[in-house]
């Protein structure tokens, strides 16, 4: 009881700090969670798939190794995803030690930029300072510093989206090259008899297979890895508009007569 009554005095008596500072750790553990659930179902469904035998399959009927190719290039870029998701939970912790260096009392401006200089890994941080190095006069046109953060933030998204939309690209090149297949088989015939069945209806099977399985393949790669980049997109906007609130109204306190 004592133990709570002390927590409670605490939060009441500085409800600002605490709110954001819980609101922070909330942000971090959130995203890695989110992402790490993700991931163990990735592991968990490809454990089940290889005891199903499925893996085996995928790679026999596939001459073409497309769908490996597939295969690991959705892998790397997820694990890819969870470095990002850890990068940006710390920039939104740290934005969340900026919010409560602008909430207590008005500080001096010099303290504060070598405060914010402290901390070069946090972008939020460093976006702040800048700002303040503008000076009272100037602090508010932050439009290149604005594209500056939104670009740390945002930057490293577009390759990663580019090799999203290579997975669907590889898939339907595998659907192209397995009915080519299907197309030569055919046409390497001169006329259909009882003893070329096997080995057409063999090379048909095989050029489906490849056509298939490698769209499928690409496909579900395709929607699993764009559902991992547009959280991304989401934390990321959303680390650049609590940035912007954060100028504007934490520090038109610390230069009130601009």
């Amino acid at each position: 009881m004592n133990a709570l009554h002390t927590w409670r005095t605490s939060w009441f008596a500085h409800p600002l700090q605490g709110q954001s500072e819980r609101d922070g750790i909330a942000e971090h553990e959130v995203l890695l969670a989110v992402w790490l659930a993700f991931f163990g179902l990735l592991v968990f469904a490809s454990w089940l798939l290889w005891r199903l035998g499925v893996w085996q399959m995928l790679v026999a009927a596939d001459p073409t190794l497309l769908t490996i190719v597939i295969l690991v290039i959705f892998t790397a870029a997820t694990l890819w995803v969870g470095r990002r998701s850890y990068l940006l939970s710390r920039q939104h912790a740290w934005l969340a030690e900026a919010r409560a260096l602008l909430q207590g009392p008005a500080p001096q401006s010099a303290t504060l930029l070598t405060t914010l200089r402290a901390q070069p890994q946090s972008w939020v941080q460093c976006y702040l300072a800048d700002l303040i190095a503008k000076g009272p006069g100037h602090w508010r046109g932050n439009g290149q510093l604005t594209d500056l953060l939104a670009e740390k933030s945002h930057g490293a998204h577009e390759s990663a989206w580019w090799f999203n939309a290579a997975l669907l690209k590889l898939g339907l090149l595998g659907k192209v090259i397995g009915f080519s297949i299907m197309a030569l088989a055919l046409g390497s015939l001169d006329s259909i008899e009882a003893t070329q069945t096997s080995t057409l209806l063999k090379n048909l099977t095989a050029g489906l297979g490849t056509a298939l399985l490698t769209t499928m393949t690409g496909l579900v790669g395709n929607i699993l890895l764009g559902l991992q980049l547009s959280r991304l997109d989401r934390v990321a906007d959303a680390l650049v508009a609590d940035a912007l609130e954060l100028a504007e109204n934490g520090l038109a306190r610390v230069f009130p007569d601009r």
